[in-house]
């Protein structure tokens, strides 16, 4: 009954039968490998993918494995019963196959149940799992069942091999003997493996966290990004008929007073044609009477008409609602983002060299050659041409934008206050606690613990950009020209305070408000 309830279990849930080179999912379901990559590949063309025994769902088509212990157990079970051909079959039923149980290497024989119990059981007589292949288990050489293990040449030997072959000065042991020890070692080593595999799990479900996760985020920001892009069309759209209803408003003002002048004047102007008509006419006549009892009289010399002034457009309203408009808008946009207002960044002149002079307003560093003090350098004090801001960052996103010479070398970039100051290791990007972006000779390089990354950046550009997420551990650098282009983000876990750092050689870097 047992053995029945054990080969029940033994049986693929999709085919019904034993298992066939069983294969385990992740859920811990095992069948056969044939089954499975059927309904696997039926499954392919909804692109998703379950277990046939619990449905449980995979995000990808799961990879699959040999159950080698249920493969071994298995075996047991798939002898042909009784009755059916197949398989195995004894050497002495001669008059009908009958399903073997054992083979005798000794005798190079398989055994059905019956042959067995009157087998010989001598030590010599080795029985194996049934197998048509005895010549595999005998000494090629000497015909001799293998029943030892030589170490030094990792084989399979015979007793003759042993006394009088090429093995008799080897370690040589039982194969029983070598076969526990080598399986000590293998299950060692699966041990190892099943751990490492483990980790790997891990490590891979983290990644495909870590991906999700991206997508999502990506997903979101994007769509925050159409969203507050639609906003800014959407008030510039407002602003563009704010200005020009302004630009229509003053027309329409001054073309009114035009209109109103130029009706007084056309009327002015007729009564003057009427008058010059009739004078004309009277100018004609010879009867003194006539001339003299005329009423219309002309009163006074009209002269030059009165100088008429209209005003034109004022154009001062104009761009001063456009800059405020935009500046709002700018605003918002600043408070949408949760970018916060740039902090004044001063540089601290006691950290310079001394081929670097800083300007009064600490905003600019330059070069000079030659020392310009014969005073020793303080412990705050740079021994190469660069210095750093006495403004840190210690949290937040922070922005800050320079202007450089367009010739000589230079370094921009940040740095912790740990920083050493003196010798070579102590130039921006020459150690782990800067991170800066290099000119040299019209290249330019992303520089960091040594380690220089050269930019394919060709186009001229003296305004660079340099945009700080401290919780984000991420430092990225911007080529100001038209368009922004992105030259480099680094990422880290920032452990301390971060400076503007600050390097110059026959060069100048100005921090711009």
């Amino acid at each position: 009954m047992a053995s029945a309830d054990l080969r029940e279990e033994l049986n693929c849930s999709v085919c019904l039968d034993v298992f066939t080179d069983p294969v385990v999912l992740k859920c811990g379901h095992n069948f056969c490998m044939d089954c499975i990559k059927g309904v696997l590949e039926s499954q392919e063309r909804s692109g998703t993918y379950s277990c046939p025994e619990c449905r449980e769902h995979f995000l990808e088509r799961p990879a699959l494995h040999i159950n080698i212990a249920l493969r071994n157990i298995a075996g047991h079970f798939s002898v042909v019963p009784e009755g059916e051909v197949g398989g195995i079959s004894c050497t002495y039923c001669i008059h009908s196959p009958v399903p073997a149980v054992k083979s005798c290497v000794h005798c190079e024989a398989s055994l059905c149940v019956d042959h067995l119990r009157v087998h010989v059981k001598s030590p010599e007589h080795v029985l194996i799992e049934p197998t048509s292949s005895l010549d595999t288990r005998k000494c090629p050489a000497h015909k001799r069942i293998l029943e030892y293990y030589c170490y030094k040449d990792s084989a399979c030997i015979c007793v003759s091999c042993r006394l009088t072959g090429n093995h008799k000065e080897h370690d040589v042991g039982p194969l029983k003997e070598a076969s526990t020890k080598k399986l000590a070692m293998l299950m060692k080593h699966l041990q190892g493996l099943s751990s490492y595999k483990k980790e790997s799990d891990t490590r891979i479900q983290g990644l495909q966290d870590h991906k999700t996760k991206v997508e999502e985020s990506a997903t979101e920001i994007a769509k925050r990004m159409v969203n507050l892009f639609k906003e800014v069309k959407g008030k510039l759209d407002v602003l563009e008929q704010t200005v020009l209803s302004e630009v229509t408003r003053q027309k329409e003002e001054i073309s009114l007073v035009v209109t109103d002048l130029l009706h007084h004047l056309e009327l002015e102007n007729d009564s003057l044609t009427k008058k010059i008509l009739h004078f004309q006419t009277l100018c004609s006549e010879t009867d003194p009477l006539i001339i003299l009892q005329d009423q219309e009289t002309f009163q006074g010399n009209p002269g030059k008409g009165e100088q008429l002034y209209v005003g034109n457009l004022d154009e001062g309203p104009i761009p001063l609602l456009l800059v405020i408009g935009l500046t709002q808008i700018m605003s918002q946009i600043k408070k949408s983002i949760s970018l916060k207002p740039q902090s004044e960044i001063l540089l601290d002149e006691g950290t310079a060299g001394s081929s670097v002079n800083v300007s009064k307003d600490k905003k600019m560093a330059y070069f000079v050659s030659g020392e310009q003090s014969w005073a020793p350098l303080t412990i705050k004090q740079f021994t190469n041409n660069q210095v750093l801001s006495g403004t840190n960052f210690s949290s937040g996103r922070r922005y800050w934008e320079v202007e450089t010479s367009k010739i000589g070398t230079f370094r921009i970039g940040m740095a912790y206050p740990s920083i050493i100051r003196r010798g070579d290791g102590s130039l921006f990007g020459h150690n782990e606690k800067s991170w800066c972006l290099r000119r040299f000779k019209s290249e330019y390089f992303m520089v960091h613990a040594g380690k220089q990354l050269k930019i394919p950046f060709k186009e001229s550009s003296e305004n660079f950009g340099v945009y700080l997420d401290y919780e984000a551990g991420s430092l990225s650098f911007y080529a100001l020209c038209d368009p922004i282009k992105l030259l480099h983000t680094f990422t880290a876990t920032f452990t301390e305070p971060l400076h503007a750092a600050i390097s110059v050689h026959r060069s100048f870097v100005k921090i711009v408000n």
